[in-house]
C-alpha cells in the first residue's frame, strides 16, 4: 500500500508515485486466524512514540532482509499452489540460534519465485501461520530495477571499490533506478507496521539492500528498536563520496540505533564517511563506538559473523559425506589438493587464482603431477558482461593450464562450474591440503571457517581417509588481506592477490610448512571458529542493540524533515527548545535582566564567509542595551581589538573579550583583567610547537591573543587535522606541564591560556557587580554555542541556590543546537537566536513607548 505521505516523503523524485503495491487485506500485526483484517492508517501511526498498548509480552525479534529464509516448490498437482520450507543455509535462518529459545522471530523480506497475484494473499496468511514469515511482493519489473539495477550495478561494484568511470565499469547512476530502490524499501516498511509492536520488538535489518528502510521506520516509530547490519564491505570515503545519493543513505543508516559491520576497517570508513560529509565525530566509550546525532546516539558495532557448527556437523555425519570423501580419496590419490570455492564474479579473482597457480607449476616442475587446483566456481548472484567476461577467462586460463602442464590422468585444475550439493563442496574441504581465497575484496567470505570445521572431520572420515584419530588435525589457509574473515584468522598466510607472485609464494609456503605448523594453525583457528559462530555473532548484536536502545523510554522524540533527510531529535526530558512565547511573557514582567551572549556560532555564523556581526544583530544588541532593566554583556574569545571595531556603535554594550581575561561594562569604561598574570613568557615555549605543526598540517593557523594562543584548524583536512589536534594537545600538555596555563581543545581548535580564565568568570563578574549595585536580577538568559560555553551555564544555574539572584528569578541556559549541555534550552540556530533576541528587544521598545506615553498622559493632565 502506498504511504498518503508518499508525495511529501519524497520529494528527491519525480514523476508519478509508481504502483507497487497490492490490493486487497493486510495481514493482521500478530498472527491470528483468517478474516476480517484492519488496516493501519499511515497518517495515524506517524511519527508514533511508546502510547499505543503493548500486544506482544514475549520478546520479539523482526528480522528484515531482501529474500525470506524460504525454499518454494510448485505442486505438480491439478490445484496448483505452493509448497514451502526452510532453507538451512539461510544466515537469516542460522542466527535465530544466537537469539535465544524465549525470543519469537518473525521474518520479513520477499520470495525468489514470483507469485501470481491471485495466490498472493494466500501465500501470505500460509508463510505468516506457518513459519512466521511476512512476504514483501514486489512487481517484476520493479524488482529488476532494484536488484538487478541499483543493488548490483550500482551500489555493490562502488562498495567493492569499482568506480564507473566508462559505461562498461559498472552502471552509471540511474536516478529511475534510485526511485525504485527507494519504492522497494518502502514496500518493506509496509509490510514490518503490519506486524511491529513498537514498544516491544527489536528490529533487524540485513544488508545493504535495505539500506534506506531505517528511514521509513524511524519516521513510522520514532522510538523503534533498530538495528541494521551491512554484510558487504564499506568503501573508503574517496570511493562512497561520488555516489549521488552518498547523503540520503549516511542519514538513513543514522536512523538506526546500532550499526554493524564485519570489521575495523568498514566501520572506520562509514565513521570517516559521517565525519567528512555530514561533519559528524565519533567517540569512544568504555570500548563501544557511538556517533551523537541530533541527541540520539548511533552505536556502532565491530564483529564479523560465523558459521552454523550444527548444520555442518550434521552434514559431516552424513553417509552421503562419507561416501564422497571416499571417493575424492581415491580420484586424487597421491596427489596433494588446493581448494577454490568463489562465486563466479569480478571480484573473487578467480583467474589470479589461475594464474599463480601457472607461475607455481611453472617455477617448480617437481610439483607437476603431484599438485591439483580443484576450484568450484559457483553461479554468479549478478548478472552482465561483467560475468561473462570472467567466465571466459577463467575458462581460456584453465584450458591453457591443463593443456600446458597435463598429461594422462592429470589434469592441474579441475574446474567444477555445475551445481554441488552442500556434502559434496564438505567432501572436498575434507580433503584439500590447502584453501585458497584471493578475492580482490569480500565483505565476509566464511569459507575458510567452513573448511576448518571440515578439516577437523569426525571419526568417521578418519576411517576412510585412513587418519589416526589421535593425531591432531592440520589445516592451511592462504587468504587475501582484502577479505573481512581475514583479521580474525591469525594463522592463515595472507597475500595481496593482485602481487601474482606474493601468491604462488604463498601456494608454495603452504605446501612445505611443517606437519606441526600446520596442527598448531589449525587448533587456533579451529578454536576460534568454534567459539565465535553464529549464534555467538546474533547474541552479542542482541545485546548490544537492548544497550543501544535503553535510553529509548526516558526521551522525548519527534521527527524533523522531509524525503530521505528525515530524522528524529532524541531529547533528555528536562533538556526543551526555548520556546519565544514564554520567555517573551517572562521578560515583560521582570525588572533586573541580566543577558550573556556568545558571539561566534551564537550572534554570528561559524561557516559564514562575512567575518564581521551583520547590522541586523548590531541593532538588536543596540536596542537591547536601551532598556534601563537590561544588563547585556557580550562574551568572545576574540581579542579586545576586534571586538572594540565590530560593536564600537553599542555604546552601552559590556564586552568580555578572550574568554573572559578582558572585561569592560561598557564602551566608555576601560578595560579590566579577571586574572592577575604577571608574566606570558610561556608563550616562548608554546608558540614554536604550534608553529611546528601549522607547517606540518596544510590549512591551519597561529591566532595570537594577548592572553593566549590558538591553534585553528577549520580548514584543514577534517581527519588528518583532528589527529594533529590531539597530537598537538599531548605535545603542549607535556612541554607546558609546570607553567600556570591550561591547554584545551574546542571546536577546530587548540588553545593556551592563563589558568582560571574561561567564560563563567563574567557571568561571576556581572551577577557579583549586580548584586553590589542593589539590582538582584530577576531574570537571567545565558547563551552559547561550544563547550567554553558551558562555563557560563554552570555558573548562572548554579546561582539560583545563592544570594546574588532574585528569590523569584528566571534562568535561561540557552545552547545551539541538540547537544548534551549543562544548558536546559535550545534553539536550533544563529536564525532563531536573532529572532528570539529581536522578540526581546521588541517587548523592550514597547514598554518604553508605553512609559513614554503613560508620562506624555500625565503631564496633560497635570496642566
Amino acid at each position: 500500500m502506498v504511504s498518503r505521505s508518499y508525495s511529501n516523503l519524497f520529494d528527491l523524485t519525480s514523476g508519478d508515485s509508481p504502483t507497487f503495491g497490492r490490493g486487497g487485506k493486510k495481514l493482521s500485526r500478530v498472527a491470528t486466524v483468517a478474516g476480517v483484517l484492519t488496516e493501519l492508517d499511515d497518517e495515524n501511526c506517524n511519527s508514533v512514540g511508546s502510547d499505543a498498548p503493548s500486544s506482544v509480552s514475549q520478546e520479539r525479534m523482526i528480522i528484515v532482509g531482501n529474500q525470506l529464509p524460504l525454499r518454494a516448490h510448485p505442486r505438480s498437482d491439478s490445484d496448483g499452489g505452493w509448497d514451502f520450507s526452510w532453507d538451512e543455509d539461510s544466515l537469516l535462518l542460522q542466527l535465530k540460534n544466537g537469539l535465544g529459545e524465549d525470543v519469537e522471530v518473525i521474518y520479513v523480506g520477499s520470495l525468489k519465485e514470483e507469485i501470481d497475484p491471485s495466490e498472493q494473499d494466500d501465500v501470505a496468511q500460509t508463510l505468516l501461520e506457518t513459519f512466521k514469515c511476512v512476504p514483501a511482493f514486489i512487481p517484476p519489473e520493479l524488482f529488476s530495477k532494484f536488484y538487478h539495477g541499483f543493488c548490483k550495478q550500482q551500489l555493490w561494484p562502488l562498495f567493492h571499490y569499482m568506480l564507473p568511470l566508462s559505461p562498461d565499469l559498472g552502471g552509471r547512476f540511474d536516478r529511475s533506478l534510485w526511485q525504485a530502490y527507494v519504492s522497494v524499501n518502502k514496500i518493506f516498511a509496509d509490510k514490518v507496521m503490519e506486524v511491529i509492536s513498537p514498544d516491544d520488538d527489536f528490529v533487524w535489518v540485513h544488508d545493504y539492500h535495505l539500506m534506506v528502510l531505517p528511514t521509513f521506520l524511524r519516521k513510522r516509530f520514532n522510538r523503534v528498536k533498530l538495528g541494521f547490519f551491512l554484510h558487504s564491505p564499506f568503501p573508503s570515503s574517496e570511493i562512497y563520496r561520488t555516489l549521488p545519493v552518498r547523503d540520503e543513505l549516511l542519514r538513513a543508516l543514522l536512523n538506526s540505533d546500532l550499526i554493524g559491520f564485519h570489521t575495523f576497517d568498514y566501520a572506520r570508513h562509514f565513521l570517516s564517511c559521517c565525519s567528512r560529509m555530514l561533519g559528524l565525530s565519533y567517540q569512544s566509550k568504555r570500548g563501544y563506538i557511538g556517533l551523537e546525532y541530533y541527541g540520539r546516539n548511533v552505536s556502532i558495532k565491530i564483529l564479523p559473523v560465523g558459521i552454523h557448527m550444527g548444520q555442518l556437523q550434521s552434514v559431516l555425519d552424513l553417509p552421503d559425506t562419507e561416501a564422497k570423501v571416499s571417493e575424492l580419496r581415491d580420484r586424487f590419490r597421491g596427489q596433494i589438493v588446493l581448494l577454490g570455492v568463489d562465486d563466479m564474479d569480478i571480484f573473487k579473482g578467480i583467474s589470479l587464482k589461475l594464474l599463480a597457480f601457472e607461475q607455481l607449476l611453472i617455477q617448480h616442475p617437481d610439483k607437476r603431477g603431484k599438485v591439483v587446483l580443484v576450484q568450484i566456481a559457483n553461479p554468479a548472484r549478478g548478472r552482465g558482461r561483467d560475468v561473462q567476461e570472467v567466465q571466459s577467462e577463467t575458462y581460456a586460463t584453465v584450458r591453457r593450464i591443463n593443456q600446458t602442464f597435463g598429461r594422462t590422468g592429470y589434469d592441474p585444475v579441475v574446474l567444477i562450474d555445475t551445481p554441488l550439493q552442500f556434502y559434496e563442496r564438505i567432501a572436498y574441504y575434507v580433503i584439500a591440503e590447502c584453501c585458497l581465497v584471493t578475492a580482490v575484496r569480500d565483505g565476509m567470505n566464511l569459507i575458510p571457517y567452513e573448511y576448518i570445521i571440515c578439516r577437523q572431520g569426525n571419526e568417521k572420515l578418519d576411517n576412510a581417509l585412513g587418519l589416526n584419530p589421535s593425531v591432531p588435525k592440520k589445516s592451511m589457509l592462504v587468504v587475501s588481506e582484502f577479505i573481512g574473515c581475514s583479521p580474525s584468522l591469525s594463522g592463515a598466510i595472507r597475500v595481496n592477490p593482485w602481487n601474482i607472485d606474493a601468491v604462488t609464494e604463498a601456494m608454495d609456503s603452504a605446501l612445505i610448512v611443517p606437519e606441526a605448523e600446520k596442527q598448531l594453525r589449525h587448533e587456533k583457528h579451529y578454536r576460534y571458529v568454534c567459539t565465535h559462530d553464529v549464534a555467538y555473532w546474533a547474541h552479542s548484536f542482541l545485546q548490544d542493540l537492548e544497550r543501544a536502545c535503553r535510553d529509548h523510554v526516558r526521551r522525548r522524540c519527534w521527527g524533523i524533515g522531509f524525503g530521505l533527510g528525515f530524522r528524529v531529535i532524541a531529547l533528555d526530558p528536562n533538556f526543551r527548545k526555548l520556546s519565544v512565547e514564554h520567555i517573551v511573557s517572562t521578560y515583560k514582567r521582570t525588572k533586573s535582566r541580566a543577558i550573556l551572549l556568545d558571539c561566534d556560532g551564537t550572534m554570528m555564523l561559524r561557516s559564514s564567509i562575512s567575518t564581521t556581526p551583520n547590522t541586523e544583530a548590531v541593532g538588536i544588541l543596540n536596542n537591547l542595551c536601551r532598556d534601563p532593566k537590561n544588563v547585556v554583556f557580550l562574551v568572545s574569545g576574540k581579542d579586545r581589538k576586534t571586538l572594540t571595531e565590530w560593536f564600537s556603535s553599542c555604546e552601552k554594550l559590556g564586552i568580555a573579550a578572550e574568554h573572559g581575561y578582558f572585561v569592560r561594562p561598557n564602551h566608555d569604561s576601560d578595560w579590566e583583567t579577571c586574572v592577575a598574570v604577571p608574566d606570558f613568557y610561556w608563550k616562548q615555549i608554546a608558540e614554536p610547537v604550534m608553529k611546528l605543526y601549522t607547517e606540518t598540517t596544510d590549512g591551519s593557523t597561529i591566532e595570537t591573543k594577548e592572553s593566549a594562543l590558538v591553534w585553528n584548524y577549520q580548514y584543514a583536512d577534517p581527519d588528518f587535522g583532528s589527529c594533529q589536534a590531539k597530537e598537538l594537545l599531548d605535545h603542549l600538555e607535556s612541554v607546558l606541564a609546570n607553567e600556570p596555563v591550561s591547554v584545551k581543545s574546542g571546536q577546530h581548535i587548540v588553545e593556551v591560556k592563563p589558568q582560571g580564565v574561561n567564560k563563567g568568570l563574567v557571568a561571576e563578574h556581572l551577577l557579583v557587580t549586580m548584586q553590589q549595585k542593589g539590582m538582584l536580577p530577576d531574570f537571567v538568559l545565558c547563551i552559547g554555542d561550544d563547550r567554553s560555553d558551558e562555563d557560563m551555564f554552570e555558573v548562572i544555574m548554579s546561582a539560583r541556590a545563592g544570594s546574588s539572584l532574585s528569590p523569584v528569578a528566571e534562568v535561561f541556559a540557552c545552547t545551539v543546537g541538540q547537544k548534551p549541555s549543562k544548558a536546559k534550552y535550545y534553539l536550533e540556530d544563529t536564525t532563531e537566536i536573532l529572532r528570539m533576541l529581536q522578540a526581546l528587544a521588541t517587548a523592550s521598545e514597547q514598554s518604553t513607548r508605553s512609559v513614554s506615553q503613560a508620562s506624555q498622559r500625565v503631564i496633560i493632565n497635570r496642566e
